[in-house]
């Protein structure tokens, strides 16, 4: 299933905001869509807050806008509220026109107002932040006591997610039309608190002119494929192993993942350490004939590499599968070996590192892993998923998904080697690298999700299949939401 450009899955970043801000102003009010948000902040509030003295900290932005607005509808709803500006809106902006509108109790920018407000609503700076937050507006949300911030609080930088000076921990964020990347990125994604997105009023077909490059992972962005009535084990896919020595256990791990995750067949190429894998699984195949007599099958196109496998055990296979041009899947071991000489990867087609490996293959992420990982997908012709909290799944053309449904239960050793399974199995169904990378890292949180509080690796096999019919429920429900929608959009026209 191809991405849609204008999915509720995309992320927008500011800049890409801004342009579609800049196409709506032909059409639709800066001020409308400003009164839109406002009052959106404002409704969930009163959705989630108890009436309470409130303080909306506003800056001389559009974010400040948005805040004069949300404290003009919270003051017509009876609440208690006074807006305390860090600096004037600019003369003739939506903002002063909202700032004009709002008729209530004005006070001093000052640490003495925020004591008198059980909720300050941070409308100081939005998403598209520019530099630090520190000084006064920084004491000012850091003594809040609860904080609701308008689009992202003041301090994450909306593009990476990273802190930029001090940023308050919100109870609430309430952001417009798409999320940005920082929503979900941590550090930032602990700074939201309960994350509200609001349709206020933009335009689609507006959206539709600015394609992101960004998206939420989530069943929609792609499709698994469903085995018809007569698929079979090779119809499926096979997915090949090289196994170790020393570390048959990752092995093992990768081959549970795969199979659970839909594999008609799965094989460990073992040689002559055959005996040490033979007391795995009965479902398992387990070879031990010389590697190049295993390439030679075509029903074998897809292959992992890494799991287990000593840097001397990678120089002996993976040039193997690269030359045979064959679909690799390289990790652990494979990603060892090349520590530094990133080119030893060129050919492969998915590599699944964490945060370590990667920086030993292409440098620490830095201050914006978005654009880090990017930079490593073009940089070797693969798709990259950085593993993480968000983790981040990057095509060679740009193209990023941030997964943000896992479970903290994943971080325990084998778990890797899992996920390598899950995205081969995928790989070798026919889902091209990207989509199979994305529909892995989901089905592998959702596994995390379902099994609990301490699974050990060995337990989320048991949980793959169920996260597959969860995901396979969801894509059809996303279908069906996009042809009504569709189909709505013919009526109108």
């Amino acid at each position: 299933m191809p991405v849609s450009p204008h999915s509720d899955l995309s992320l927008y970043t500011s800049e890409e905001m801004g342009r579609v801000d800049q196409l709506a102003s032909a059409s639709v009010p800066v001020s409308t869509l400003m009164d839109n948000a406002g009052r959106a902040v404002a409704r969930a509030v009163r959705r989630y807050m108890r009436p309470c003295r409130v303080l909306v900290l506003c800056g001389p932005g559009n974010n400040g806008g948005d805040g004069f607005v949300a404290a003009r509808y919270l003051a017509e709803a009876g609440w208690p509220v006074a807006v305390a500006e860090m600096a004037s809106p600019h003369v003739g902006s939506a903002a002063a026109e909202a700032s004009a509108r709002f008729e209530g109790v004005r006070v001093p920018f000052a640490l003495a107002e925020v004591a008198r407000a059980d909720l300050v609503i941070d409308a100081v700076f939005g998403a598209g932040l520019s530099r630090d937050v520190t000084g006064l507006p920084a004491d000012l949300l850091q003594a809040a006591r609860k904080v609701v911030a308008i689009d992202i609080p003041s301090g994450i930088d909306g593009a990476t997610g990273q802190v930029r000076g001090n940023a308050p921990h919100a109870a609430m964020t309430v952001t417009f039309c798409r999320f940005k990347p920082g929503h979900l990125l941590y550090p930032g994604r602990s700074y939201m608190g309960r994350l509200v997105l609001a349709d206020i009023g933009m335009p689609q077909a507006l959206l539709e002119q600015v394609p992101p490059q960004a998206w939420q992972n989530a069943p929609g962005l792609w499709r698994l494929p469903e085995p018809g009535p007569e698929s079979h084990k090779y119809t499926r896919g096979v997915v090949s192993l090289c196994a170790g020595q020393s570390m048959p256990g990752a092995a093992r791990l990768c081959a549970g993942g795969a199979r659970a995750a839909g594999a008609g067949l799965v094989r460990i190429a073992a040689g002559q350490d055959a005996p040490a894998y033979r007391l795995g699984a009965p479902g398992l195949v387990i070879d031990d004939g010389p590697l190049e007599s295993l390439l030679a099958d075509k029903r074998r196109a897809v292959w992992v590499c890494g799991p287990g496998l000593t840097e001397d055990e990678v120089a002996q296979t993976l040039p193997a599968l690269l030359e045979a041009q064959k679909i690799v899947l390289a990790d652990a071991g494979a990603l060892s070996a090349a520590a530094g000489h990133p080119e030893k990867l060129h050919g492969v087609a998915v590599i699944t590192p964490h945060i370590g490996e990667f920086s030993k293959l292409f440098g620490a992420p830095g201050a914006n892993p978005p654009d880090s990982v990017r930079k490593a997908a073009a940089q070797i012709n693969a798709v990259v998923v950085l593993k993480g909290a968000s983790t981040l799944i990057a095509a060679p053309d740009g193209r990023l998904a941030i997964n943000d449904h896992a479970s903290p239960a994943l971080g325990t050793a084998g778990s890797g080697d899992t996920l390598s399974g899950v995205i081969a199995a995928l790989l070798a169904a026919g889902m091209p690298a990207w989509d199979a990378a994305c529909a892995g890292v989901w089905l592998h949180g959702e596994a995390g999700i379902q099994a609990g509080a301490w699974p050990i690796a060995e337990d989320l096999d048991r949980y793959l299949g169920p996260a597959r019919e969860k995901a396979t429920r969801l894509q059809h429900e996303y279908g069906e939401m996009c042809r009504r929608s569709l189909a709505g959009s013919h009526a109108l026209g």
